[in-house]
């Protein structure tokens, strides 16, 4: 009589979430509540092990507090890139406070890593690509790990590498979920209204969109809500959302033949 076959270990590299997943999903829940959208995306565990990611700039407590509202516990990933304001770090501390969050993460950049690549602390001033890859990219992919979703608070409006910002997307193979996406800017306002959340300290003072201090300047009125970040550089992404780290060309003006 022949043996069974032996029963061979097969370790399960398979992404999480495919590109089709993505589809069903923005297919469910278009033109679905944002609120409500959180609450079923929880409720049924939809987002396997999820993470939230938050800058705490000025916008970030529209998403945090929409969050809190549906899952407390969630871990709210912020990265410290070591070149932060003092008033950010004061922000976050406020917030997650105000709106009741309680498994708030720090991930800060690997210590070696600096030492090797920019022992001096400047290098944002003459390589910002690289600067923000060391600070910022590589301490959130190490973050990352362990996740099969993650959450972000990117909003289509910002600017022209987010124009076309679905709900769900896939990226090395987990889900990120864009709540925010087709909220614009009047949205934001009237929820920080409707809910009294407290604004960043440096709104006012004309600092629309804040990054790392060196590289975040005062936007202008008529400006670009993110023409602030990384003045005087051909760069409008940081890295971490795997999008074009410099604007697409805008060919609008050009002849056609």
């Amino acid at each position: 009589m022949a043996e069974a076959a032996r029963k061979l270990d097969v370790l399960d590299i398979r992404p999480a979430f495919t590109q089709a997943d993505a589809d069903a999903l923005n297919a469910r829940f278009a033109g679905v509540d944002t609120l409500e959208m959180l609450k079923t995306l929880f409720a049924e565990g939809i987002l396997g092990n999820t993470a939230v990611v938050s800058s705490f700039g000025t916008e970030s407590a529209v998403l945090l507090d929409l969050v809190a509202r549906v899952k407390r516990d969630v871990p709210v990933i912020f990265v410290d890139t070591l070149k932060m304001f003092p008033e950010t770090l004061a922000y976050r501390t406020q917030i997650l406070d105000h709106v009741g969050l309680t498994n708030g993460q720090v991930v800060s950049p690997d210590l070696a890593l600096i030492e090797k690549k920019d022992a001096t602390g400047l290098r944002w001033s003459y390589d910002p690509d690289g600067c923000c890859d060391i600070r910022k990219v590589e301490p959130l992919a190490r973050a990352k790990q362990g996740l099969d979703s993650w959450i972000s608070g990117r909003k289509a409006f910002q600017s022209q590498t987010r124009a076309a910002l679905p709900r769900f997307e896939i990226e090395d193979g987990r889900l990120k979920v864009n709540p925010l996406g087709e909220w614009v800017k009047a949205d934001l306002d009237a929820y920080f209204e409707e809910r009294n959340l407290p604004r960043h300290p440096l709104e006012a003072q004309g600092y629309l969109s804040i990054g790392c201090e060196p590289c975040t300047s005062i936007v202008q009125d008529g400006e670009d809500p993110r023409a602030g970040r990384w003045r005087g550089w051909d760069k409008v992404e940081c890295g971490i959302h795997g999008e074009p780290l410099k604007a697409p060309d805008d060919h609008s003006n050009d002849p056609v033949f």
